[in-house]
């Protein structure tokens, strides 16, 4: 008799789960693929691979709209590739906290910039932004052309005119300039191409994808139950050495040299620079510095978004150039009309900022091939979004790649027209969040500045030296944190002089 009852009691809770939460999916009146209760649309997320993702996206926004929803288990996702419903979540001041798929971060980033909400991510920020005043930013000048220098003399032996894989030459190009300018240290990626951080780096990126595919691996449970787990753990362990090892260096020479280890004259007369890592040593909250563990989830946070955003952008620019000989040259003509023919002269902030026209070019190329191609928010309160009320706990999606290419907001989106961004065009566009490669809003990029520096100074470097003459084919998009070219980036390039 008690046995019965018990069994009749789980029944009846089962029942009315599934009840409840077939009436709080009914409840939301957007439109997306049939669902099932309790489940979702777990069954679309079966067999799938995280080569599919991007394929999966664009099927389910040309099906269902600029606003559609996936039910993964009982939580609701949205996805949204519309201006409207975009500017209402980016502009919010209240509307910051990341999605829950975030959280697989964590065991890298810790609870750095990228992935704090609230009070503490506000006070990250104030600490930060002095990082990246135009005054420090300056001083990086001579490290991007210097490391680009390096990038242009490891492309000479291939510069013979037939296709070859650039994006490994630009990924250790990245590194360089990110280890030297947020920490001070350079660590000479490209003259050793078998980098343990990149290879880490890149395994960590498709496990964290697999986990957002294979939806039961969701589960912290399930997912430490899974030999993921273990390959998770060792990556991590190389990439946290890393940058330990260059605090623990930077911070012994701020405790040997004081002050004038980092700023300051130095022996022949020049002001030092000042690394991001700097900043963080020396900073304070409420009197207090931060602890070895807050520098570490900064320190992480930035040499993930600096190295690896800024070699997709680098990387598909230069696609774009060699697809495109016509504004190739015009790019070409810009720069030597700022900075002359002499392959030796360095470029400065000046030249950088006079380069108009090859910003046009780059901001065409983000908008093609965005290094971020989705951003996400989570609701932790029910919300009202385009008339539609949102549940509490929902994952809001949104759709930069899609609405990049979307004829509604860009005419002729697959076109690269560097064009649209002419001062005379920009004033047209219908929307400030139609275009948003460095997302918008309160948690915009911080580094959008540094990054767009970095990027004219690599590009003009490598175009003042090689006319490209071919590209390889359209490559495979796959998502794995950022957007990556499958198997590489072909371009075939030649010496100018």
């Amino acid at each position: 008799m008690f046995w019965t009852f018990v069994l009749v009691t789980l029944v009846l809770l089962v029942i009315d789960f599934c009840l409840k939460d077939a009436a709080k999916q009914r409840s939301v009146k957007i439109a997306g693929p049939p669902s099932v209760p309790v489940l979702g649309n777990a069954y679309l997320y079966w067999n799938r691979r995280p080569d599919d993702v991007m394929d999966f996206i664009f099927t389910l926004s040309r099906k269902y709209g600029t606003m559609f929803r996936v039910w993964v288990g009982t939580r609701l996702a949205l996805f949204c590739t519309n201006t409207p419903d975009t500017e209402t979540v980016l502009s919010s001041q209240k509307l910051i906290r990341k999605s829950e798929l975030y959280k697989f971060l964590v065991p890298w980033l810790g609870n750095g910039l990228l992935l704090s909400t609230d009070q503490k991510w506000f006070n990250k920020r104030k600490i930060i932004t002095p990082a990246f005043h135009f005054k420090i930013l300056e001083q990086f000048i001579e490290v991007f052309d210097r490391q680009s220098g390096i990038l242009v003399e490891k492309l000479k032996p291939e510069a013979t005119g037939k296709l070859v894989n650039v994006y490994p030459f630009v990924t250790l190009c990245a590194l360089d300039v990110i280890c030297e300018t947020a920490m001070g240290t350079p660590i000479n990626a490209q003259t050793d191409v078998d980098s343990k951080y990149v290879r880490a780096v890149t395994e960590l990126s498709y496990l964290l994808t697999t986990r957002f595919v294979k939806v039961w691996q969701r589960s912290d449970f399930l997912f430490n139950l899974s030999p993921d787990r273990k390959r998770q753990d060792k990556v991590i362990k190389v990439l946290h050495e890393f940058t330990t090892n260059i605090i623990r260096k930077r911070r012994k020479e701020l405790m040997d040299h004081g002050d004038s280890g980092i700023v300051g004259d130095d022996s022949i007369g020049s002001k030092k620079k000042m690394a991001f890592l700097d900043v963080l040593l020396q900073a304070t909250v409420d009197g207090q510095p931060l602890s070895d563990k807050e520098i570490q989830e900064e320190v992480d946070t930035f040499m993930f978004e600096g190295h690896d955003t800024t070699t997709i952008a680098i990387a598909f620019t230069l696609l774009l150039l060699a697809r495109n000989p016509e504004v190739q040259e015009k790019v070409y003509k810009e720069v030597i009309d700022i900075i002359g023919t002499d392959l030796s002269t360095p470029v400065t902030y000046r030249n950088l900022q006079d380069m108009k026209y090859l910003e046009m070019v780059i901001k065409e190329s983000l908008r093609l091939y965005p290094p971020v191609p989705i951003i996400g928010r989570k609701f932790n309160e029910k919300t009202t979004i385009g008339g539609n009320v949102i549940p509490e706990d929902s994952n809001f999606n949104l759709g930069i790649i899609v609405m990049h290419r979307d004829p509604k907001l860009f005419e002729d989106p697959e076109k690269f027209d560097p064009e649209r961004f002419s001062p005379e065009r920009t004033m047209e566009q219908s929307s400030p969040y139609a275009y948003i490669p460095f997302s918008a809003g309160p948690r915009n990029c911080i580094g959008q500045k540094f990054a767009m520096l970095e990027l004219k100074s690599t590009l003009s470097k490598v175009i003042r030296h090689y006319r490209l003459t071919q590209a390889g084919p359209e490559p495979q998009l796959i998502i794995q944190l950022t957007l990556k070219p499958k198997d590489g980036l072909q371009i075939a390039f030649v010496p100018r002089f």
